[in-house]
Formats: C-alpha cells, structure tokens, sequence
C-alpha cells in the first residue's frame, strides 16, 4: 500500500535484519524493496522439485539480475547454494568474498585471452566454449604444471555458445586436446525452454547426450530456470536457475509459483488538475479528454522504467490502477490519479509501479519486453532496502 515519506512503503516496519543502501530514502524519489527471503525461499522450491542426483547451483550474474550480488549471494548460500553461476571473470571475482572458499564460482564466458591465471587467482572454473579456450586453459595447466579443471559448453542447437559437433569429433580424435584438463561438467543451454511443448527442447536434449558421448564422461547440465519446469528428463546431475530465483514466472503455462521478489514504490512530487484538451509530457502525446488530476512521480527511464511501455503501464495505489500518461522522461512519470479519492493521494506520498498489483512479468507485457530486462535495468538512484528474517 502506501504510506508518506520518509517512511514510504512496505507500510509495515521492516524486520531487524532489513539491509539498506544506495541513496537515503528521504533523498530518493523512489524506493526498492528486495525481499531475500523470498530469494531464498524460490531456491528451495526449485531444489525441492529435483531428482536427488541433481545439484541446485545459483545464477548471478549482472548483480544477481540487478539486485545486489553483496546482498543475494550470501542469501543464496544460506538457503543451501554451494555452487554459483556469473558471466564475466570480474563478476566471479566480485563474487568471491561473498561466498565461502569452498563455493564453486563457474564463469560462463570462459577466459578471454591472456585472463586464464586470474582464473586460478580467485578461485574461478571457466566454462569453456570454444577450441581456443581450451587451448588457452591448456596451456595454463602445462604451465603450472598440474591438471585443472574446467566446465565444457557444447552447442546443441542454439548457436550462441559451446563447441560444435566437428569440435567435439575433433577431440574424441584427439585427446591430447584436453590434455592437463579435467572437465567437471558439460553443459548446454536450452533455446526455447519457456515453450514446454517445442519439440527443439528434446531435440537439444538428445542432441546433448550425442554429443557428451564422444568427451571423457562427466556430469552434465542442461536446464536453467524454464528448463527445470520441464520435468526430470531435463535435470541430469546439475541445474542452474537464475530468473526463477527472482520471481520471474518460468513460462505461461499456470500461475507462477514463485515468490515476488520486489516492490517499487516513487514519490508523488508534483499533483495538478489538468483540464480538457491539455496536453502531458514530451510531444504532448497525451491531450486530456476531459478534466483530470495527474501526478508526477519520481522515476523515469534512467531508473528503468523502460520509455516504450508508457502507452500500457500503470501505477498502483492499493488496488486502484493509475495510467502513465504521455511518455516517460528521464526522471519523472506522469500518472492519472483521478480516481483515486479526493485527499487520499497527494505529494510525498507513494505508489507502486512494481507490487502486489503488478509484478514484473506484468510490467514486461506493458512494456513489451521480458522480466528479466525489468530487473536489470533498474536503476541505482533508488533507496534500496534489503529484508530478511521478517
């Protein structure tokens, strides 16, 4: 709901443990609340749907999907994750402090050239996609003349990353090329996972069981978090979720059974009654039919509030929707709030834009994107508040 600021929303009070950070909420015109308890407790419904064989690594990358790598990785760890997934080597090494020493931090684009020592450094495996990461790495275990281990990628169909068919025939022909390593674990990566019945999604799994046939026998993982809904054909011995942890709806097929991660709630800075035929924002695109009292709220497209879902985004008071009028500027929203009752909303009051209402798979439909765009973009202007134990 709602609340004035300073106090702004969750309208409760925030457990003991709550964590904040980024700008002091009385100077932030907008507030974003990460509840890591919600993290942790989507970690756990995905482990629990596992075969027992299978491993419930985490994925962090960008920030842990732009919310805060210091703060959800150690919240991931205390809900059982020992192993982590980030894409580039310095997000492994920002990682690393955060988690124990024994943790495996897998890096998902491998070392690029010249970068393989930094691996070994900070206690990194890379995951190798390519003949020339593997030579790389190669060469780093006869230099420090001990066998190291590493993470093989295989492309079963998505033609992004992974070594090809003619790669791997050209290793089961010569061994040689994986000399000095030892791969931990083969993986791929599922294209079209959140589409359960597109036949692709056991096309890459056969495809991956080929393939794996010709390396050295290792574990083997294929699915992330869409992956993981689809059944126990798709765990094998490790899984690596990483939207799902943060709520994102793993497809469209029912309800989403994952936990809301965030609410986003800005500040009412400005309210004025407009009359008919006035024109808001940029362009003027919007002209107002009739009278209206609008709002101009502190959040714009540099918060992530993405400019091309103004025509169907909204805001939310309680369970009133309050559309984005015109389009979104860089740091302000515009929103009609006329029907919300006279006196019940006015300035340095607060209204959600991610909530109860509207989560973030919602406001990727306005804005014609994907959940996983909404959560990276957000911004660092925000009064962030991290809760736990509550």
């Amino acid at each position: 709901m709602t609340s004035p600021v300073p106090e702004s929303v969750p309208v409760s009070p925030a457990p003991a443990s709550a964590v904040s950070s980024h700008w002091p909420r009385h100077r932030a015109g907008a507030t974003l609340r990460i509840d890591l308890d919600a993290i942790a407790a989507n970690y756990r419904l995905v482990r629990d749907r596992l075969t027992p064989r299978t491993t419930c690594a985490a994925v962090v990358k960008a920030d842990a999907y732009g919310l805060g790598l210091a703060q959800v990785a150690p919240a991931l760890q205390r809900a059982g994750a020992e192993h982590f997934y980030v894409a580039h080597l310095e997000e492994g090494i920002a990682l690393r402090p955060h988690v124990t020493p024994a943790t495996r931090i897998f890096v998902l684009h491998g070392p690029l050239p010249g970068t393989e020592e930094e691996f070994t450094a900070h206690g990194l495996t890379p995951v190798l996609n390519s003949i020339e990461q593997i030579a790389g790495w190669r060469a780093l275990a006869r230099r420090q003349d001990r066998v190291l281990p590493a993470v093989i990628q295989l492309d079963t169909g998505m033609s992004r990353f992974g070594l090809s068919m003619d790669d791997v025939r050209a290793i089961a022909d010569d061994a040689g090329l994986l000399a000095g390593i030892t791969p931990d674990l083969i993986i791929s990566h599922l294209a079209c996972a959140d589409t359960p019945r597109d036949p692709a999604n056991a096309q890459q799994r056969a495809r991956l069981l080929d393939m794996a046939a010709l390396l050295p026998a290792a574990p083997m993982a294929l699915s992330a978090s869409s992956g993981i809904f689809l059944g126990p054909d798709y765990h094998f011995d490790m899984v690596r979720p990483g939207a799902a942890l943060y709520g994102i709806a793993p497809n469209e097929d029912g309800p989403n059974p994952l936990r809301p991660v965030v609410r986003l709630s800005a500040r009412i800075l400005q309210v004025r009654d407009i009359a008919a035929g006035d024109g808001v924002g940029y362009g003027l695109t919007y002209r107002a039919s009739g009278p209206r009292r609008i709002a101009t709220i502190g959040a714009g497209y540099a918060d992530g509030c993405l400019r091309q879902g103004a025509s169907h985004g909204a805001a939310w008071f309680g369970e009133t929707r309050l559309p984005i009028l015109g389009r979104i500027s860089m740091d302000s929203i515009t929103i009609d709030i006329t029907d919300v009752p006279a006196g019940a909303l006015g300035p340095d009051m607060a209204v959600d834009l991610l909530g109860p209402q509207h989560d973030v798979d919602a406001a990727a439909r306005a804005a014609g994107t994907i959940g996983y765009e909404i959560l990276t973009s957000l911004g660092h202007r925000y009064h962030r508040t991290y809760v736990a134990g509550g």
